[in-house]
């Protein structure tokens, strides 16, 4: 069964300091945290804090190919949890063909985010994940903002290679 989700939180676990988002089942109180790297970090939250590049970043290229060729992406799945590694899905449409491609959860929450695609994880995923609470008081989501803010201003077009 899939339960549909919505990206809650984007963060810094502090024991590892990797980032991590939170994806909370909406209209239930379960979470799924997944610890994604740096830069796919700052590919969500540029998109959740509606930062704009003077280019197109690699999910922004992706959703200009997908539209531009009238395909649609109809929703992403995370659906496998393996080895403290998660899984997930792209399910697309395209000339009436439906297909369904692998991609790491963050890239896929990443297009998800710039398409306004429904994000679900698999119920075995959400019951075989580390669980945590979620209760962020209005200032500490302020205060995450604001962090990813200023490491977002941080970046250096090096962080992302050769351009």
């Amino acid at each position: 069964m899939l339960i549909p989700v919505i990206i809650s939180a984007l963060g810094l676990d502090s024991s590892s300091n990797s980032p991590v988002v939170i994806l909370k089942e909406i209209g239930g109180k379960r979470t799924v945290p997944i610890w994604i790297g740096i830069l796919e970090a700052s590919a969500i939250a540029s998109e959740l804090e509606g930062v704009k590049y003077l280019r197109p970043m690699t999910h922004d290229l992706f959703k200009n190919i997908l539209e531009s060729m009238d395909a649609k992406v109809n929703k992403v799945e995370v659906c496998d949890l393996k080895d403290n590694t998660y899984y997930a899905l792209i399910h697309m449409s395209y000339n009436g063909k439906k297909m369904t491609i692998d991609a790491r959860p963050s890239d896929a929450l990443a297009l998800s985010l710039r398409i306004k695609a429904p994000i679900f994880v698999s119920e075995d995923v959400i019951n075989r994940s580390p669980h945590i609470e979620l209760e962020l008081k209005a200032d500490e989501k302020s205060e995450q903002a604001k962090d990813w803010q200023e490491i977002l201003e941080n970046l250096d077009p090096e962080d992302f290679g050769n351009t």
